[in-house]
């Protein structure tokens, strides 16, 4: 079977050459990629309607809401710009909102009834913040801190869903706690090898790193984890494939406690033919990311679907049309 990613390369190669008004090398991380647009066109990348300064500007909201645009939004690859592609335009009406609605209560949570509002890099308020909750000092939303790809508040504000969007990546991030080289400000870890003994890290949580940083993830997740399930791992999943999904966990879990809303759900949006994300937490015990569910039991909930399952519900539901020309681009651009 050939790898999601170079295929994913060759559709987005094919892609810019007849999309794009550019072929001028574009750049990140210092390595030229011909899936990669110069910045100043990044904007090419978006579904068109995003663009510019119209009424559906993705622009103007990142200025107005002051988030940070992602670091790799000219990348076509970039799972934070199909994550916009394929889910904010839906948030900008209420026709799209009832599409996601009915979308999300039969794939994530039977409770939503309505969508009110859908956020990029959502951020609580100070006292919700990922500074207050998870004790992350520093960035900014989009940047440095936990925040979700996508939030959906729902049913009044009632319900909160965190999305985390993945396109091509292998996996959800090794823990910066465990592989940082450390600093005067932010020492190393003393024993990374603790890391792979699940069984003692869920005993005492006070072993795992981010403790001795000032981060309060265990605060939240030790009153929900299943202490079975966990000490049968090999190692700590957020370790070395896991850490976003821990962190959003988290986040996920204190909000849930916070009295704020009624339910919070942390989801997973994922492009089915990507098999080594699904599979990435295997070396840790757990064959496929939506068994994470079984490892924590509290009042917030962990959900899994795909990119094709959303695509579908909207062709099967917008009876009257409206989406045919965005499920048509969506078709090209990431061939679901």
């Amino acid at each position: 079977m050939r790898d999601f990613d170079a295929e994913m390369t060759d559709r987005q190669v094919r892609w810019r050459r007849d999309n794009v008004s550019t072929q001028e090398p574009g750049v990140q991380n210092r390595v030229t990629c011909p899936w990669v647009l110069p910045r100043w066109a990044w904007e090419e990348g978006l579904w068109p309607p995003l663009r510019g300064d119209g009424p559906g500007s993705l622009g103007a909201y990142l200025a107005t809401s002051r988030v940070k645009r992602h670091s790799a939004c000219h990348n076509l690859k970039s799972s934070w710009v199909s994550g916009v592609n394929l889910y904010f335009p839906f948030g900008l009406s209420a026709a799209g909102r009832t599409l996601l609605a009915g979308f999300l209560a039969d794939a994530v949570d039977g409770r939503v009834r309505t969508v009110d509002a859908l956020e990029l890099e959502w951020a609580g308020d100070r006292e919700l913040s990922a500074r207050t909750l998870l004790g992350e000092m520093g960035g900014v939303r989009g940047r440095g801190q936990t925040t979700p790809d996508i939030a959906l508040r729902v049913n009044g504000g009632d319900g909160l869903l965190l999305v985390e969007n993945k396109l091509t990546e292998p996996d959800f991030g090794a823990c910066s706690a465990r592989n940082g080289s450390g600093s005067a400000s932010r020492p190393g870890h003393p024993d990374p090898a603790c890391c792979d003994e699940a069984a003692a890290l869920v005993a005492d949580p006070g072993r795992c790193h981010h403790q001795a940083l000032g981060r309060q993830y265990w605060r939240w997740l030790y009153a929900a984890v299943d202490a079975g399930e966990f000490a049968g791992l090999s190692r700590c999943p957020a370790a070395t494939a896991g850490s976003q999904l821990f962190r959003q966990r988290a986040l996920a879990e204190a909000l849930a406690r916070s009295g704020r809303h009624a339910f919070v759900v942390s989801v997973v949006a994922l492009d089915e033919r990507n098999d080594r994300l699904a599979g990435s937490l295997a070396s840790s015990g757990l064959a496929d990311v939506r068994a994470w569910a079984c490892l924590f039991r509290g009042r917030a909930r962990f959900v899994v679907f795909t990119h094709q399952e959303w695509v579908a519900w909207v062709r099967t539901h917008d009876v009257d049309g409206a989406w045919s020309e965005w499920s048509a681009w969506i078709s090209r651009r990431y061939g679901i």
